[in-house]
């Protein structure tokens, strides 16, 4: 059986396309601010993140957001093993615990 995709290594990120996943629409069931971070987490390497959270901020969006379980991305990707970049970009934008 074929693949559906091939693995991408090394894409480029440009501005315009960091820029673009403030625009993702999320599921009805979840807030767009926080689906947006989420996306942006899951697709991005921790540079790209650090621009896209850039982005997020001077659009006034919500830093601080919680999903429908009550929890930011923050506390959820401090579980994650390869996440400490990543936890460093959302507490140097302000993510506050609980």
């Amino acid at each position: 059986m074929k693949k559906d995709k091939e693995k991408v290594i090394d894409e480029v990120w440009t501005p315009e396309r960091v820029r673009s996943f403030l625009y993702i629409q999320p599921p009805t069931h979840l807030h767009a601010d926080f689906h947006c971070l989420l996306r942006a987490y899951q697709s991005m390497r921790s540079s790209d993140f650090r621009l896209f959270v850039q982005y997020f901020c001077a659009a006034g969006r919500d830093i601080n957001v919680r999903n429908d379980r009550g929890a930011t991305l923050l506390e959820i990707i401090s579980q994650h093993r390869h996440a400490s970049e990543f936890i460093a970009v959302l507490r140097q934008a302000g993510v506050q615990k609980k």
